[in-house]
This record gives structure tokens, sequence and C-alpha cells, in this order.
């Protein structure tokens, strides 16, 4: 059978991409500019081209929108995660994948709700990193030297603050300029702030005691370059204390949460950085007062204090009264005892030299003689044995052979090392009897008698060596030896008693001399300048 005829149609026939630029053109001329109004979503920061993509949307439909980089750097308001947000710009679309989309022109928060809705969330996100936490707070200076000041240096803010501090307090002020609303005026803000925090003590430029972010009222829009995060962020890591002074006493910004202290007005925050002169001249008066009186208060009782205790003191008389009676006291002991000591000394001496004879001490020099040629004769025996000994041991030595002489060297070697060892275990026994014999003399010394004499005490003892422990055991006039720590001394009982000798009969006294009984007591005789020997 023949084919059927094909059927020719007059519909114009597209490529796929003449379509596809045709409707691309076709939405560009009509709509070129159009303001769009929806709930960002998507929004996820910029791509690592710097271009920004999102999608807004409301309850029926969404779009996707295109913010291209130099866009996005002019962007006042950037784009934040559920925002509603009104974009301008032109619709187009995107060939290769046949959907359309909105080019971004300027973007804006959906009304003053929204700019509000924003700051809440903003100031959320920095409250929880602790950029508004009071613990960071620091207190502002008293008296601060410099002034730093970062505001406008056109407007009105700057003449108010100067008028402020030339009526209070002078002090030298240096302003920052900088833009306080429009493009760009937050980083010029945090760069300020930085500025200052960058200068040095001592350099050309001073480095600030305290810093003024200031600016006048306004809109929300017109305040908002002081809700940006990086102005935010420069005035909480300040090392210098910051007053911010923002808009008028209603007005509030992130960064009056982020200074240390807010100021309602520019003119306030001048009041708050530094005190009236006249009144701290009028303190320092009142202070001045009050301390001389507190002197002179202070003088007049300690001058009534003096003038009462020096009448109760006692006369220089009356200290040394009873100083001067145990002197001469103490004076007249000291010449009596003089005198029977040396009495004591005289019988001593005469006690011992009548048991000194001549027949007694060659007696003494025979004894020691026939010792000495005792002693030298078993000393020359011991040795004639000794080397005796020693030759019978060689002779009996030359008879051994060289191997049995080995073996008994090796013997005595062994014998040797076993005195070394033996040596070794007696030196160790050595040092711990030393150890024993240190700790029991230690031990014998804080028991013994004679370190309760160290502490002030004394033992009596009579002339047979007895200690003497009862005051009625001691009978007047007889001799007595006190002992101290480091000697002991005679003493006779009874103040002015005569010693009485204890050995030896009354004939071994001279005969030039009367008993001890019938002398009379010597004169004292007048004491020598310079104090000689007692012995």
């Amino acid at each position: 059978m023949p084919a059927s005829p094909v059927e020719v149609s007059n519909v114009a026939e597209y490529t796929v991409a003449d379509l596809a630029f045709a409707l691309k053109r076709t939405l560009e001329e009509n709509y070129e500019h159009v303001r769009v109004r929806g709930e960002v979503s998507g929004y996820r920061g910029p791509h690592g081209s710097g271009h920004c993509y999102f999608t807004l949307k409301d309850q029926s439909a969404s779009l996707d929108v295109v913010v291209w980089r130099t866009t996005f750097q002019r962007l006042k308001f950037k784009p934040e995660e559920g925002l509603e947000m009104v974009a301008t710009g032109k619709i187009t679309t995107y060939p290769r994948r046949s959907n359309y989309q909105l080019v971004v022109e300027s973007l804006e928060p959906a009304g003053a709700g929204a700019l509000m809705a924003l700051l809440e969330e903003r100031r959320k996100a920095l409250a929880a990193e602790g950029l508004f936490d009071e613990a960071k707070k620091r207190p502002l200076p008293y008296l601060p030297e410099v002034i730093g000041v970062v505001t406008s240096p056109t407007g009105a803010v700057i003449r108010d603050i100067l008028h402020r501090l030339r009526e209070r307090f002078p002090r030298r002020v240096l302003v920052w300029p900088v833009r306080v609303q429009g493009e760009g005026a937050a980083e010029e803000v945090a760069a300020a702030v930085r500025g200052f925090n960058r200068t040095e003590k001592g350099g050309a430029v001073p480095r600030p005691d305290l810093l003024i972010v200031a600016r006048g009222g306004g809109s929300i829009e017109d305040l908002w370059a002081f809700n940006e995060e990086v102005a935010v962020r420069a005035v909480a890591e300040s090392g210098i204390p910051v007053i911010s002074a923002v808009g008028h006493e209603t007005d509030w910004t992130l960064i009056d949460l982020a200074a240390d202290r807010r100021a309602p007005t520019p003119t306030g925050a001048a009041e708050i950085a530094v005190p009236v002169r006249a009144e701290l001249v009028a303190c320092v008066a009142d202070f001045t007062a009050r301390q001389e009186g507190a002197w002179q208060r202070l003088a007049a009782s300690l001058r009534r204090d003096l003038t009462g205790a020096a009448r109760a003191m006692p006369s220089l008389n009356e200290l040394l009264a009873l100083p001067r009676h145990r002197l001469d006291e103490a004076g007249g002991r000291l010449l009596r005892g003089l005198a029977q000591h040396r009495r004591f000394k005289e019988q001593a001496y005469l006690r011992v030299g009548a048991r000194l004879t001549g027949d007694s001490l060659r007696a003494d020099l025979r004894r020691r003689r026939e010792r000495l040629a005792d002693l030298s004769g078993r000393m020359e025996r011991s040795a004639s044995a000794v080397r005796g000994s020693a030759r019978r041991d060689l002779i009996r030595a030359a008879r051994l052979r060289p191997e049995t002489l080995q073996r008994m060297l090796r013997v005595e070697r062994e014998r040797l090392a076993a005195t070394a060892r033996h040596a070794e275990v007696f030196r160790r026994a050595a040092i711990a009897r030393q150890e024993r014999y240190d700790n029991a003399c230690r031990l014998l010394e804080t028991l013994s008698y004679k370190s309760v004499l160290g502490r002030g005490y004394a033992v009596i003892h009579d002339a047979s060596g007895q200690t003497v422990t009862r005051a009625g055991a001691m009978r007047t006039g007889d001799a007595y030896e006190i002992e101290f720590q480091d000697g002991r001394r005679p003493v006779v009982a009874g103040e002015g008693g005569t010693p009485t000798p204890a050995t030896g009969s009354p004939s071994e006294s001279p005969p030039s001399e009367k008993p001890a009984a019938a002398r009379k007591p010597a004169k004292a005789k007048p004491a020598p300048k310079a104090q000689g020997s007692l012995f």
C-alpha cells in the first residue's frame, strides 16, 4: 500500500536554547525592577566565590535569590535565616536548568518589627558568647589624663562633650573621626576602638585612659551601625574602659550592653568621665581641715598623757636607791668572801704540803724506776722470743718445696681476705657501738644532774665530798664546796664564819698562827684599782 502523506504544521519551531533565552529576555524586560517580600530560607552565608544564594518564601510559593559578591559587600543589612526581608532587583532565568531567580540589588528588613526581631536575635547570640557579662565590666578611672572620643568630627556631639569637660574638669581629648551612620560606619567605629587600643604609653600619640563612643539620637535605622557585630565585638574586646553614649536616653544599642558604662546622652558621658573640679577642691579643703583638727586633738591628748605619766613616774634617786643598796651589800660580801677564800686555800696548801715529804718522794721515784726496769726486761725477752720464732719459721719455709709454698701463700691470702672481711664486719660493729655509745652519752647528759646545773642550780658538798641536801645538816663556820656547771667554789657556812679544816689535826697548823676560833677577823683592806687573780 502507498505511504500516507506527512502533515505539515505552520507553528514556529524553536530549539531548546532559543526558547530558553527568549523566555529570559521576556522576563528581564517585563520584570526589570521588582520588590519582593518574603522569609529568608536556606541561607548558609556567602559562597566560596563571594556570591550568596538563598530562597524567599511565603505560605504559597518560593523564589530563588542570588546576590552577587559586589552587591553583597554593599548591603547595609545582611540576610538572616528566618528573617522577613524586602528584596529589590530584577527577575532573570538560568537557561541551563530552566528556572527563574531574583538577582538582588538591595535588601532590607520588612519594617521596624523585623529590625527589632533581628536586633533581639543578635543580642541573644552575642550574650550567649559572654560579651555582655557583668563580670567583664571594668571600673572607670577616677580622673583620666587622656580621653579618646569616637564620633563624627562635624556634629554637635563632640562640641557638647568638649564643652562639658571644660566646665567640669579640663582634660586632654583625642578625637577619632568616623561616620556614625550609613555604609561602612560600623567598620570605622570598630577600627577606631581598636586603633586607640593599639597606641602605646609614652608614644607620639598618647594612649587614652578612657574611651567614649558617642552619637546623637535617631531612628533605629540611623543607629544600626552601633548594632553591627563588628562594632560590638570591638567594644567588648577593648582593653581601655569604654563609655557608650549613642542616641538619647530612650535609645539603646548593642554596644551599650558591651561597654563598661552606658551614658544616657553624650553630655552625660562627659559628666561620667570626669568629676567636678570645684567639688574636688572643696572636698580636699574639707579633708585638710579635718586632718589638721585631728592632729591637733591627737597632740593635745598625747600631751595630757605625757604630763600624767610624768607625775606618776618616780624620781631618778628613788629608782636607783634599791639597786645602789644591793650593790653596796654585794661589795661587802665580795670582800669578805675573798678573804675567806684566801684562808681556805692556805689551809688546803698546808694540808697537801704536810703530806709531801722527802722520803715519800724518794720512795715513789724508786717504785717507778723498778717498774721501768721490769718493763724493759719483759720487752727484751719478748723481742728475743719473736726473733727466735721468726728464725725458726724462716728455716722451716726454706726446706719446703715451691708447690707447698704456693699452697701456703694461697692459704695465707685467703686468711688475709677473711681478715679483711672480718675487719669490715668489725668496722660496722664499731660504728654501731659508737652510735649506741653516742646515744647513751646523750641520754646520760640529758639525765645527768649537770644539765640541771646549766639552768642556774648548784650542788653543795661538805669537806668529805658528800652532798648536802638539807639546810639543817650545815654547821656555821664549816667549809663547803658549791658545784656549778663550770666548776666548784669553796664557801663557809654562816656570814663572817671561819672555815674549819676538813682533815688533819691542830698540830698541822703553822705554829706562828693561832687557832681559827681565837683569830680576830681581819680588817677589810681598800679594794685595788684593778682586780687580780683569785688564786
